[in-house]
């Protein structure tokens, strides 16, 4: 309704906005707020993600505003841990990205484009976590993602559709630990690279393969070219290397907002 009406987007995000402040004031959850500056013995995972990349049509200042952005939110990550009956909300634990916080306009999605605003390219920091989380027994309780595909794969490592949407406070990455385990979340800004680690209190018996499968593009009839692909899980037993289980954790499809190979297109 808000994008074909585009001046009920205010009230919708103020109903949205409320929404959530009634769900956290009436939930039971406990939430992840307790920090230790001492690692964690245990390195569960690790992943880096390049923090500028060149864009078709991006603004590199964007680019450049969005790293100022990521190191503030990441300061709010950095040593948190998430202990046996604890719930992580990104929201909770980074807040809102203001101007008077020190965050300044980056690049954000937002209804169909890439456009500017406060605290814009957070989401790298939301995708970096989410990555990792699929690699543990974490249990993700809630994760949205883009509804367009804006720009075409460069220098793409993570698979497409593992990424996440981050909208205070009503857009939100959480997870709960369902384990009897403590996790720890390690993040910081880097020369290059958005670097992250996810520490455990003791190893586990289990690793993680996350892939891509039935990657396509296709055409609707009206002419619109979506993507579409489903995101897999595999369990490991490390202590055989073999197969305990998968699942389909995602199926994506999404506008996408560029023109991809036209070899690559299957009309529907």
């Amino acid at each position: 309704m808000s994008q074909r009406h585009p001046w009920l987007y205010p009230a919708a995000v103020r109903i949205h906005r409320t929404r959530r402040r009634l769900r956290w004031l009436l939930s039971d959850a406990d939430w992840a707020r307790t920090r230790s500056a001492e690692d964690l013995p245990v390195r569960l995972m690790r992943h880096g993600s390049l923090l500028l990349r060149r864009l078709e049509g991006a603004e590199m200042q964007l680019q450049h505003n969005k790293v100022v952005n990521l190191r503030l939110a990441s300061r709010q990550v950095d040593t948190l841990l998430i202990r046996p009956g604890e719930t992580f909300s990104f929201n909770r634990v980074v807040g809102n990205c203001t101007r008077r916080k020190g965050y300044v306009e980056g690049m954000r999605l937002s209804n169909g484009a890439a456009i500017s605003g406060v605290g814009g390219g957070i989401c790298q920091l939301a995708n970096l976590l989410h990555w990792m989380f699929l690699h543990s027994p974490l249990t993700i309780v809630e994760r949205s993602e883009h509804s367009f595909d804006p720009f075409p794969d460069s220098k793409r490592v993570l698979p497409w559709g593992v990424g996440c949407s981050i909208v205070y406070n009503y857009v939100d990455l959480v997870v709960r630990n369902d384990t009897a385990t403590t996790f720890q979340l390690r993040v910081r800004v880097g020369d290059k690279h958005l670097k992250g680690e996810l520490r455990a209190d003791r190893p586990t018996d289990v690793s993680y393969t996350v892939e891509a499968r039935g990657e396509e593009f296709v055409r609707a009839p009206g002419g619109d070219v979506y993507r579409r692909n489903e995101i897999w899980r595999t369990r490991i037993d490390k202590r055989t290397g073999r197969r305990i289980d998968e699942e389909c954790v995602k199926r994506n499809c999404a506008l996408v907002k560029y023109v991809p190979p036209e070899e690559r297109i299957r009309d529907l």
